[in-house]
């Protein structure tokens, strides 16, 4: 039999080419929608143009990190998570007031979250029994440095990732277990959705509104109000600050709607949400097709729909770190191991 950590031994990528080829297209066309509902606006694409080279870099460098260092550049991705995560004031205890930008503590749970999911792939990539022991001994402290940030969303969706990866040499087609994510990251967008459209139950709605508090709810109330207006272009972006009378209201106010699927579909119209979700099944797609074992495929695409769903309560893809992050993760996933091709 062969060992789920080494894989078949004459393991190829699944669509050739197809993958790299549709992560250029789809790169390409998120940077140049966001300079053309940015055009002849007081519009700031910057931020965007930003992430869309983060995510090309981040996934550039992992694969060629996880081709040299299969078991290695997963776990010294999950320590440099773990790190940048406890790097600020806010997320050490006793942290009187949060400093930094608003929105970090949520981008510390989607680091953790992420460095849950690399360490999880190190400990699968290594046939080692007593190293993968001590990854997973190291992915469950990671997650329970969740607690510490006080970001108990995060703490859920790093256990939630551990578990999963547990349980993922269970699942033989990773086809299947993809599109069960992506289900479930499509599931996470419409609660948004409904939520913001006040079409969910009236029990189910006042417990959400308590967990998101009303004046995120009236930040998502306010991105469906503009994209009404303006449902192809937009607003533009990086200027859901300026017309948002929530926001405008707030005593602090980062001027983002704490929501990714609706601040794309307010500042960028229905394609720019369309091509989000493209970004996001590009890197589906690129995983499906990895020669790594289905079990580092699986973990890397749980940790992805844990940020996923975590970008649809909050502002985690604002921060280049966890956008390269993500990128990253996935291209440790998808790498070819040296000398592997038959």
């Amino acid at each position: 039999m062969v060992s789920p950590a080494l894989g078949p031994p004459a393991a190829r990528e699944r669509g050739g080419s197809v993958p790299d080829v549709s992560g250029v297209l789809v790169l390409g066309c998120c940077a140049a929608w966001a300079l053309i509902t940015a055009a002849g606006r007081d519009a700031r694409p910057e931020g965007l143009l930003l992430a869309v080279l983060a995510v090309g870099a981040g996934y550039a460098g992992g694969r060629i990190s996880g081709s040299l260092l299969p078991v290695g550049a997963p776990a010294m991705a999950a320590l440099a998570g773990l790190s940048l995560a406890l790097a600020t004031p806010q997320a050490l205890p006793g942290a009187a007031e949060p400093s930094g930008p608003p929105g970090r503590t949520g981008a510390s749970a989607a680091l953790l979250v992420l460095a849950v999911g690399a360490a999880c792939c190190a400990a699968w990539a290594t046939p080692s029994r007593g190293t993968r022991l001590a990854l997973r001994l190291v992915a469950a402290g990671i997650a329970a440095s969740a607690l510490v940030t006080g970001a108990l969303a995060g703490f859920g969706a790093a256990v939630g990732v551990l578990l999963c990866s547990l349980a993922a040499d269970r699942m033989r087609r990773r086809a299947v277990g993809l599109t069960g994510l992506a289900l479930a990251a499509g599931a996470a967008v419409g609660l948004t959705w409904a939520v913001a459209r006040g079409s969910v139950p009236e029990g189910l709605s006042a417990a959400l509104e308590g967990q998101l508090t009303e004046h995120r709810v009236g930040l998502w109330q306010d991105a469906l109000a503009l994209a009404g207006e303006r449902p192809l272009l937009g607003t533009g972006p990086d200027t859901f600050g300026e017309l948002s009378q929530v926001a405008q209201q707030a005593a602090e106010s980062d001027g983002k709607p704490h929501s990714a699927p609706l601040q794309m579909l307010a500042e960028q119209g229905v394609p720019g949400l369309a091509l989000l979700a493209a970004a996001f099944g590009w890197l589906m797609l690129a995983l499906w097709s990895s020669p790594r074992p289905t079990p580092v495929v699986l973990t890397a695409g749980t940790a992805l729909t844990a940020l996923a769903a975590l970008a649809c309560v909050g502002n985690v893809l604002s921060f280049t770190q966890v956008t390269a992050g993500a990128a990253l993760l996935a291209g440790i996933a998808g790498a070819r191991r040296l000398g592997s091709e038959p």
